[in-house]
């Protein structure tokens, strides 16, 4: 059941949608620049994401299953993110590496068997150079053995709607029944980058590592694209003769960012040029427009039964944002629902309603956020309620 729609609140966002169809309005854009160069692939598989909305934006055999090799990484970085974000993990932690980590071929960063290493630092290994043995001690860490951690792998592509995922170990070495697809690889990787401390290690592109005895290793990023392309500030390499040359790769400028994955590319030239293709693609078609800010209050004038106050503070839980292609004249506006049994007392942060942005035209739903309590909405007490009754009293005399 929807109730009265904030006044101040509706009228901010009606502001912006009017200033917003002004502004895309103005232009106008007869062919897409960059689709001839996206016609011209040759690799398996492609697709092209904005990451705000999800909204797809180029796909080709998006959900045929191939070999990804080391990108699977991606959901082993994942999970060790989530671990540390819940306080299970720090990156300060003391790793001791085992016989087996140590002895993991293909990419590593050379780790010594039984010497102690930080978690940070074997983090750091698998961001840039795609370390196998780095990978197997994290594993370790986390669940016991790299089976168990394989398990959780398993599980994590499960609860995150993975359904043309499977994996059988966390380096991405050959292996029967390991694959994925290009849309399930750009989801993982858009679950990694909530993680905003993935980025204090995807944005190195060289560093010399010194080891706990002094020696030198040197990591070069193999996403070689955060050097070359502006704007690219993380992703994940992978290559086998299986695979060929995949990648998974973020890039962002000003408030838009995109997500552009290639499976099966014949080089790695091929594949960061099909990645660079699909991101000036992106950058050259549309615009991200946030309505509103994730956590940014304001104020709103709700009725909450018991409540002391009349009005509150409110705020998103994620932004409220879409994609508008550049030369058409989008027309929506905005909706909010409150929920109707909202009772005192309220802490910030619970949810109390949704926000929308809703097609004029179609009355399809653009976007829709979480509406959030930015403050504690405490209830009315005995002297509240007579001193409400008083002055109800006296502006009646």
């Amino acid at each position: 059941m929807k109730k009265t729609i904030p006044l101040i609140l509706i009228s901010a966002l009606l502001f912006v949608a009017v200033a917003l169809t002004s502004a895309l309005g103005s232009a106008f854009v007869a062919e897409a620049k960059g689709e001839k160069a996206l016609s011209s692939f040759n690799s398996r598989s492609a697709y092209l994401i904005d990451y705000a909305t999800g909204e797809v934006l180029y796909e080709r055999n998006a959900d045929a299953k191939y070999p990804i090799a080391s990108m699977v990484k991606i959901m082993t970085l994942s999970i060790v993110f989530d671990e540390i974000e819940a306080g299970r993990l720090s990156v300060d932690d003391v790793i001791t590496v085992s016989e087996e980590a140590a002895g993991m071929g293909g990419s590593q960063m050379f780790l010594d068997a039984g010497a102690d290493y930080k978690l940070g630092d074997l983090i750091k290994g698998v961001v840039i150079a795609s370390a196998n043995d780095a990978s197997v001690a994290i594993a370790e860490t986390i669940a016991g053995s790299k089976e168990a951690f394989i398990d959780l792998m398993n599980e994590k592509a499960v609860e995150m709607g993975l359904t043309n995922t499977k994996f059988i170990n966390v380096t991405g070495l050959p292996g029967d029944g390991q694959y994925s697809t290009a849309r399930d690889a750009a989801n993982m990787l858009s679950y990694l980058i909530k993680h905003p401390a993935y980025f204090d290690y995807s944005t190195i592109y060289m560093e010399n590592y010194a080891h706990p005895d002094g020696r030198i290793s040197e990591l070069v990023n193999t996403n070689k694209l955060v050097r070359f392309y502006k704007g690219c500030d993380g992703g994940k390499t992978g290559f086998t003769n299986d695979a060929m040359y995949c990648l998974s790769a973020t890039a962002k400028r000003g408030d838009m960012r995109v997500i552009a994955t290639v499976l099966g590319a014949e080089s790695s030239k091929e594949r960061n040029k099909e990645i660079s293709s699909m991101f000036n693609y992106a950058f050259a078609n549309y615009d991200s427009v946030t309505v509103l800010k994730k956590g940014v209050p304001m104020e709103a004038e709700l009725t909450v039964k018991g409540a002391k106050a009349g009005t509150v503070k409110v705020a998103t839980d994620a932004d409220l944002a879409f994609l508008a292609k550049r030369g058409e004249k989008p027309h929506y506006k905005p909706e909010i629902e409150i929920f109707s049994d909202l009772k005192a007392p309220i802490a910030a942060g619970d949810k109390i309603g949704v926000v929308r942005l809703v097609s004029d035209q179609t009355k399809d739903i653009k976007c829709e956020v979480g509406l959030l309590a930015a403050e504690d909405i405490s209830k009315r007490d005995l002297g509240d309620s007579l001193e409400m009754i008083l002055d109800n009293w006296f502006m009646g005399i």
